[in-house]
């Protein structure tokens, strides 16, 4: 499988700031790829040197195996975009303002049927788009994105504003694409739990770096579960086991186990028993994706 998104240490500085810091992204063909990162740190910045509308401070894009800087029109015909709020006419329908963005791509006419289709939209087609919700103008956009049937689409906080029912059609559309259209998705976010139930793969950044990029399913690999003893005396009991070759941590009178197979808390519980150590309570803590993200951008800001 090859990648759609490769860029190598690239950088956006403006003045003496960078806001984009020797960036290296790699996104496979077909992913949904969740661009995740706090407010500020670097994401539409990011997006808008893909696409071609900022120019790097130094670095290399290239998008399809191609070399943006030396293809970029040809690159961009492949490419489809939502980048802060869609562009449509508050005053013509649906239809007409597919239609008018339709001339622009020379897409045959067929394919404003397929696109409203494809994003929901088919029964308001002819409604003025000033009577639409915010979810369904957002999905317009998407549909405009769409019409000259790219193999990239990128999307910038695509459910920012939304309400939960708008929220849901536009997770529900983005899962929807690279399977049944061939596409690739890349998507960027602030939330962690919209990233979490969209994307396959995912990257985070912070003060304009990249901290984490590897799967979803590697970032919830960091969020297992510790097991937590409470015993009578901490010190002693992390010292006693430390004896019998079984590493715990202790803070503030509790044992922190990182391993939490059931046979492995049973070891060190008989071992404590054994060395008279009273256990007093074994409890499970399982940190969230969200304290990872905050654990991760907390320590990079630091």
């Amino acid at each position: 499988m090859g990648y759609v998104i490769q860029t190598n240490n690239l950088v956006k500085q403006f003045g003496d700031e960078a806001a984009v810091d020797a960036i290296s992204m790699a996104i496979p063909e077909g992913e949904v790829y969740g661009f995740l990162g706090p407010n500020g740190a670097g994401k539409t910045t990011t997006i808008r040197m893909l696409l071609g509308l900022v120019k790097p401070t130094s670095g290399s894009i290239h998008i399809f195996n191609r070399n943006l800087k030396k293809e970029r029109i040809a690159i961009l015909k492949q490419v489809g975009s939502l980048v802060e709020n869609p562009s449509y006419y508050p005053h013509l329908t649906a239809k007409e303002n597919l239609e008018a963005i339709r001339k622009v791509y020379r897409a045959p006419k067929t394919r404003i049927g397929e696109v409203l289709e494809i994003v929901r939209l088919s029964d308001v087609a002819d409604k003025k788009v000033k009577e639409f919700s915010l979810g369904m103008k957002q999905r317009l956009g998407i549909a405009i994105a769409l019409l000259h049937e790219p193999k990239l689409l990128i999307l910038d906080e695509p459910t920012n504003g939304l309400d939960p029912s708008g929220i849901i059609e536009i997770r529900n559309l983005i899962k929807r694409l690279p399977s049944e259209f061939g596409m690739t998705v890349l998507i960027s976010s602030h939330l962690l739990s919209e990233i979490d139930q969209i994307a396959t793969s995912v990257g985070i950044i912070s003060d304009g770096k990249i901290i984490f990029q590897d799967s979803i399913d590697a970032l919830r690999e960091h969020a297992q579960e510790n097991i937590i003893l409470r015993v009578h005396d901490g010190i002693k009991a992390s010292q006693a086991l430390e004896g019998w070759g079984i590493k715990a941590e202790s803070k503030d009178g509790l044992l922190y186990l990182h391993e939490h197979s059931d046979e492995y808390v049973a070891q060190v519980i008989r071992a404590l028993v054994e060395e008279g150590i009273a256990v007093y309570r074994v409890e499970e803590q399982k940190r969230s994706l969200e304290d990872i993200f905050l654990q991760m951008t907390k320590r990079n800001a630091i």
